[in-house]
């Protein structure tokens, strides 16, 4: 049976703006649960580095149903702290036999 971990979240949440009217974002951890997560493939790499200048080290898979914005969000597993980047490619639930629809790259991060 395929398992996926629990993996922290870091959501950013608005709390103002400094003075020159940027906002000013608090990080606000939440775990989610059975996420997979796998070594990007050398295909993955390859593309991530020519389309967005990353190089890609992990993808993550996302159970279905969850609603967390997953797109340029730092994460935090295997005691390590990751960035996500590029776009969510999703699924259709119905279409899909398994747990996890979408899928994220993550990059090393600090």
């Amino acid at each position: 049976m395929i398992k996926g971990i629990p993996v922290i979240l870091y959501d950013l949440k608005e709390i103002g703006k400094d003075d020159f009217g940027a906002p000013i974002y608090e990080e606000h951890p939440s775990v989610v649960h059975d996420v997979l997560v796998a070594p990007a493939s050398s295909d993955d790499i390859t593309s991530s580095t020519s389309l967005y200048g990353k190089k890609a080290v992990y993808t993550l898979g996302i159970p279905k149903g969850d609603a967390h914005v997953w797109e340029d969000r730092e994460v935090e597993f295997f005691g390590q702290r990751w960035k996500t980047f590029g776009f969510s490619t999703c699924g259709i639930d119905e279409l899909i036999p398994l747990r996890w629809n979408r899928k994220v790259m993550v990059e090393a991060y600090g």
